[in-house]
């Protein structure tokens, strides 16, 4: 069964086609959310538009969810997954057949959504832009969305693509929606992400490079110092345990200083003179 709902077509909302991939909903969705932000359109309509097309990625990019819709049109939210997994008499297995009026009257008291009936609010989701030092740290942070801003708990350690969950801060219905927070780190000057851990690059003078050294290094935890071995050249990867990003269900990640050996400028006579004596020591 096609979805019966003429007033919203989710697949023509994001521009795919109903046998579209879900890499290619997801490109699709972040395409149309990056230019319909209502702080970049500004026509009026904006914010509706943008809640639309959250609301169909939101329901496009879940199989199960997908599923139901394709099936049931604007009454997917009211089917359980019981209900699709009972077939009508003489039918075992043809979740396709049930009748939609029957299902809704036991599902509903005979009122069937559209008709009288209570309609949950949707589900939707907005991207949450964070710097690493926030996501390490955590905390309270107010965030504005279209037509409204919330104070949110974000939780230390936090990773890209992280959903946080706003229980009944979605769609308006009964009962509401939740809105769901995806974390996006920001690119950062100085570290790298790779899931939990960090990479950041460490400068090192060539004689502690050569001799070994403690050198003093910031992370988003404060200045650490890092053992530098003897012998240590450029893109060795010195390993910081724990002091990646941190993880309240288990261990944190860790912290990787690439070490980076920096060869000053001779600015003297004196300092030109030791670099050529050290020089002819390594010819010999």
């Amino acid at each position: 069964m096609a979805p019966t709902d003429t007033a919203v077509d989710y697949y023509r909302v994001l521009g795919v086609n109903r046998d579209a991939p879900q890499d290619e909903i997801q490109r699709a969705y972040r395409k149309l959310a990056r230019r319909s932000h209502p702080d970049v359109d500004r026509s009026p309509g904006a914010e509706d538009r943008f809640k639309q097309i959250t609301e169909a990625y939101h329901v496009l990019s879940d199989p199960e969810r997908r599923r139901k819709y394709d099936q049931f049109g604007s009454d997917w939210r009211h089917v359980t997954d019981e209900a699709m997994r009972t077939p009508r008499p003489g039918n075992v297995g043809a979740a396709r057949d049930v009748d939609l009026d029957d299902l809704f009257a036991s599902l509903f008291g005979g009122h069937r959504p559209g008709r009288g009936g209570p309609v949950a609010g949707a589900d939707t989701e907005a991207e949450l832009d964070l710097s690493i030092e926030d996501a390490f740290r955590g905390g309270r942070r107010r965030v504005t969305l279209p037509g409204r801003a919330l104070d949110v708990t974000i939780p230390a350690g936090v990773v890209d693509g992280q959903r946080i969950r706003l229980a009944g801060q979605g769609s308006s219905g009964t009962p509401p929606g939740d809105l769901y927070l995806v974390v996006r780190l920001e690119p950062h000057p100085r570290y790298r992400v790779q899931g939990r851990d960090l990479v950041a690059d460490l400068a090192v003078a060539p004689w502690d490079a050569a001799l070994g050294a403690s050198v003093p290094m910031g992370t988003p935890a404060g200045q650490v110092r890092v053992t530098v071995p003897p012998g240590t050249s450029s893109g060795r990867r010195l390993r910081l345990a724990g002091q990646g990003l941190p993880n309240p269900r288990g261990a944190p990640g860790d912290l990787y200083a690439v070490v980076s050996v920096t060869v000053p400028r001779p600015a003297t006579d004196e300092e030109r003179t030791l670099w050529r004596r050290l020089a002819e020591l390594h010819a010999k």
